[in-house]
């Protein structure tokens, strides 16, 4: 059975799969647990976040936890949830959403350089490092190109169509990236702070493996999500149009041919 909502202009509107709302619901209780464990994490064992101060690094893991994690995976699940709405609304959301993961992942990226600088650590020699800033240039660039072919009004229909398979991989692959490399982030963190305690089931370290695997279910509930054929958004009326036209122009079939 499927819930069936009405669109604004009064017809019926695609269904809704039972189950998908109850899977976003979840994802989102892991999304936010994964947020305020971070936080908790932070504050209970690491100090707190200030900028000013040898607790300017926090605001790192944080800031990523936030941006490249929980905004990251919402923007991807928007043409899961908002189904009927107008696909431009939906487009500009799926982009805020994306630069407000953007605009605070750079501020992470800042805190941990300038702690870095001002303590006179080295700069990018770990794995974690450099997984985190091809994630950061990847993800910049994948925004930016999405912006250049489905936002900016330049981009032809075709130029999309054969662009969005692409745009799709990327995005999840991106996200995967980031999940992995926020997991090395955080064993790189409890092996300098905790050293031989870790092996101790110490509780800093008992609680960030609990933090760990938030990371992963709220990165496998997401791609779960995304990889359901059958929850995929519904063409609406008018993207319809534009692919019967397309269609016309490139294979020389008129709209009442089929």
């Amino acid at each position: 059975m499927s819930s069936v909502c009405l669109s604004m202009e009064g017809g019926a509107a695609a269904a809704t799969p039972t189950a998908l709302p109850y899977y976003v619901a979840f994802s989102q209780l892991l999304g936010l647990t994964l947020v305020a464990m971070t936080g908790a994490w932070l504050g209970l064992y690491r100090g707190g976040i200030a900028w000013e101060s040898d607790l300017q690094f926090n605001a790192h893991p944080l800031c990523m936890v936030i941006g490249l994690i929980f905004l990251q995976g919402n923007a991807l699940l928007v043409y899961r949830v908002f189904r009927n709405e107008a696909k431009r609304t939906t487009k500009v959301l799926h982009g805020l959403l994306h630069i407000f993961a953007l605009v605070i992942a750079l501020v992470g990226l800042v805190a941990v350089f300038d702690y870095h600088r001002k303590k006179g650590y080295a700069d990018l020699y770990s794995l974690h490092s450099w997984c985190g800033i091809l994630v950061f240039v990847l993800y910049f660039v994948q925004w930016l190109v999405g912006f250049s072919f489905f936002l900016f009004p330049g981009a032809s229909f075709s130029l999309r169509s054969r662009y969005r398979p692409q745009h799709i991989f990327f995005g999840a692959t991106i996200f995967l990236l980031s999940v992995g490399t926020a997991l090395l982030g955080l064993k790189e963190a409890l092996l300098f702070n905790l050293g031989g305690k870790y092996s101790a089931f110490e509780p800093e370290g008992v609680l960030a493996n609990v933090l760990g695997l938030l990371l992963a279910c709220f990165g496998g509930a997401v791609l779960y999500i995304l990889t359901r054929a059958d929850w995929k958004r519904p063409s609406q009326a008018e993207e319809q149009a534009l692919s019967m036209d397309f269609k016309t122009l490139t294979e020389g079939d008129s709209p009442g041919s089929q």
